[in-house]
């Protein structure tokens, strides 16, 4: 099965192709403190992925997106392009949870995915040996460090924003330019294709809480 995975839950655009055992990977990286370029930069790495692997959209069988939690405008973006390519291209669809995919870059013990929410909190799961120990939230760093074993291995861009917090708890939290942090559409691709497809519109973004333009409403 051929498959095109991508997510756009943070800053990062990642874009990947599977076919058996050969993966290519496209992403952009902004650099600290710019705007994502999701809106620009997510279909044109499509095209140059497919024409590097020489695939055809009618060579492509499931894409497989990124659903969150992350970013209000950046999982809308993602999910919307998803869904659009797969009806119009005629394509399987199946939904991505990015925590999961990012727990992926740790091969086994236990691991915590935690990505940074802003307003000094962060989205995060917890798995151990794959199987699932803390469900998808979102969470106070320091209430979720109480919750952290020691030893657990906490990646993402939420672990490295508060790493002194996490590190207080026991647990490991690779250096910071560590590739362990990065969201990779590679991981999708794994989990994209052993997930059962959906109907389009059933795919919809796991925003886990109110966008922030909802919460500066709030009196």
């Amino acid at each position: 099965m051929r498959i095109l995975a991508f997510d756009t839950a943070t800053t990062a655009t990642t874009v990947a192709l599977a076919d058996g055992e050969t993966v290519l990977e496209r992403r952009d990286d902004p650099p600290p403190g710019a705007r994502p370029r999701h809106t620009s930069r997510l279909m044109p790495l499509i095209a140059e992925l497919l024409e590097h692997a020489g695939w055809s959209w009618q060579q492509l069988d499931r894409v497989a997106v990124g659903i969150g939690p992350g970013t209000f405008t950046g999982l809308r973006i993602g999910v919307a392009t998803a869904r659009a390519l797969a009806q119009a291209r005629g394509l399987e669809l199946v939904g991505v949870s990015t925590l999961e995919s990012l727990s992926l870059n740790s091969d086994g013990g236990t691991v915590c995915a935690v990505l940074d929410a802003r307003r000094r909190e962060v989205f995060a799961a917890a798995w151990r040996q794959r199987r699932q120990l803390l469900q998808a939230a979102t969470f106070d760093p320091a209430a979720l460090a109480e919750r952290l074993g020691p030893d657990t291995l906490a990646i993402g861009d939420g672990a490295v924003a508060f790493r002194s917090v996490f590190e207080r708890s026991g647990a490991r939290i690779p250096d910071d330019g560590s590739d362990l942090h990065r969201v990779t559409a590679v991981n999708h691709c794994r989990l994209g294709l052993l997930a059962d497809p959906s109907d389009p519109d059933a795919v919809r973004p796991e925003y886990l809480r109110l966008p922030d333009a909802e919460i500066a409403r709030k009196p």
